[in-house]
């Protein structure tokens, strides 16, 4: 059976089929954005807000700040208790807390930028330009050098440093270099596997310094913070102002004992960092626009690619095929962790990135979801508060009660080109060798009196087409639409070809019970 006419003509586009021209494949803007959506949200959020309550009390946090981030805004923030007992100063957005690890990726995205302006590249030898490096031991002879990209991403074979590592913030760049001069200990060989070291992320402050010519903090604050406008931001506690800094505390034989507050140094270029939430969410609102790729004007301190290259799984870290949400729905999970960043998508298919945080005094967290463009923060003022389950639990419980669905994405424009052509074809597939759209393997591959054959019958089995629905696409370059009959649904799936004109080179109509 044929479409009527009237529906051809308007989806067929009036290109000479056999006389197909280069032409650039467009991208439209994502569908996300939208009031009903931002409405089930707000709504959620007293919901959030109650959760986060019960947690602050059940970790014993003086005091505790959040953030709720959707499509780059800070939509809610909040705050709980006390930054300062003795003076009862409450716990605000605008409350500066310690943010230990959260720091790292500042210092990745710092790495990527020298890399970006041809400074350095992630495959140098650290031996380049620390030369202690090329003094190491490491448990084979076999082993390779340590690289950038291996402190980025926790593969250089140092040992897990926690807590060790948490004493270090204050040390010198002398110490820093006697201490690697001295010879180091490694636990596996670089490349091998992923290792939590905090060491690492002390050593790229020190390469950022050596590239630069700058301390790390300076590059970091001129070449990041500024740009974003964090300018309530800082790394030494002393220039604080005092009733916005955060004292440091641990729950200790049913009491808060204040923790001394430790200096800024070399170490704090893997955990030294004081924010506020407002000063973070724009950091976190930057990170949520490096999603989905586009052709905007880049506006951050570093590109978007940049960005999303920081974010990737560039080293696995586990598979747990038992693990459980907080709710108790098993769902298995994937981490790893990509550049300053820890990553991990669910058995829903639904990635979240961001970095927990812990030194004495202090616990954070932050995690975004790209795909569904919302975000979570949280600042605690209680030593080593364990922020990570709350993160996923508030995402997972935002998407649930929000009924959040991923980002959609619009098709290009030659995906919709080449399914109306597709459209004109079936079921008959007559002319379709002459079409021009077919990839040369195509016919070799599947045969045109079977391909009548079969859409004959599945279109017989349909009925008249009511409807032709929207291309939905995977990608640039492979899509499926829906062809609602008057008795059942047929759906059409294909993938073009990586040529200058992309060709149909697979193909497959399905069909679909009501």
């Amino acid at each position: 059976m044929r479409f009527s006419s009237v529906l051809l003509l308007t989806l067929v586009t009036s290109t000479a089929f056999a006389q197909l021209k280069p032409a650039p494949i467009t991208y439209a803007a994502p569908v996300f954005a939208d009031t009903a959506r931002l409405t089930k949200i707000r709504r959620a959020l007293p919901v959030l807000e109650r959760m986060y309550k019960e947690y602050a009390a059940a970790v014993h946090a003086p005091g505790f700040v959040y953030g709720v981030m959707v499509d780059g805004q800070l939509l809610a923030t909040g705050g709980i208790g006390y930054t300062n007992l003795e003076q009862k100063i409450p716990a605000t957005p605008q409350s500066a807390f310690r943010i230990a690890s959260m720091s790292k990726s500042f210092t990745a995205m710092a790495i990527l930028k020298l890399r970006d302006a041809g400074k350095l590249r992630l495959d140098d030898p650290v031996a380049q330009y620390i030369p202690g490096f090329k003094k190491q031991h490491f448990p084979t002879t076999d082993a390779p050098d340590v690289t950038i990209r291996h402190l980025l991403t926790h593969a250089a074979g140092l040992p897990e440093d926690n807590p060790w590592g948490d004493r270090q913030l204050a040390i010198s760049d002398a110490q820093l270099l006697a201490f690697i001069n001295n010879g180091l200990s490694y636990s596996n060989d670089p490349g091998i596997t992923y290792e939590y070291s905090n060491l690492g992320f002390v050593t790229l402050g020190y390469i950022i310094q050596k590239v630069s010519g700058q301390p790390y903090q300076q590059y970091i604050n001129e070449n990041i913070l500024k740009p974003l406008g964090m300018t309530h931001t800082y790394w030494e506690y002393a220039k604080v102002p005092a009733a916005q800094l955060a004292h440091g505390y641990r729950w200790l034989n049913e009491q808060w004992v204040e923790q001394p507050m430790l200096h800024d140094g070399a170490g704090g270029a893997m955990g030294g960092l004081i924010t506020t939430m407002e000063d973070f969410g724009k950091y976190m609102a930057f990170h949520q626009s490096a999603w989905p790729p586009s052709s905007a004007p880049e506006k951050g301190p570093v590109k978007r690619s940049s960005v999303r290259e920081m974010q990737h799984p560039w080293n696995l870290n586990t598979l747990n095929a038992q693990y459980k949400y907080p709710s108790g729905r098993a769902c298995p999970q994937v981490t790893a962790y990509g550049y300053g960043m820890r990553w991990s998508k669910d058995c829903d298919n639904r990635v979240m990135v961001g970095h927990s945080g812990g030194l004495p005094g202090f616990g954070s967290n932050w995690s975004i979801m790209p795909d569904y463009g919302i975000g979570v923060a949280c600042f605690a003022n209680v030593t080593y508060a364990p922020t990570s389950r709350i993160m996923i639990r508030m995402l997972d419980t935002l998407t649930t009660l929000a009924d959040l669905k991923p980002r959609q994405l619009r098709p290009s424009s030659v995906l919709n080109e080449r399914k109306a052509q597709l459209i004109k074809l079936l079921p008959s597939w007559t002319g379709a060798e002459a079409s021009g759209i077919f990839a040369e393997n195509f016919f070799l591959d599947y045969f045109t009196t079977s391909l009548r054959k079969e859409a004959t019958t599945l279109f017989e089995r349909a009925g008249k087409i009511v409807r032709v629905g929207e291309l939905i696409p995977e990608n640039g370059l492979r899509g499926s639409f829906l062809l609602e009959g008057e008795k059942e649904t047929l759906e059409v799936s294909f993938t073009l070809t990586p040529d200058q004109i992309p060709r149909i080179q697979e193909y497959h109509l399905t069909e679909k019970k009501k």
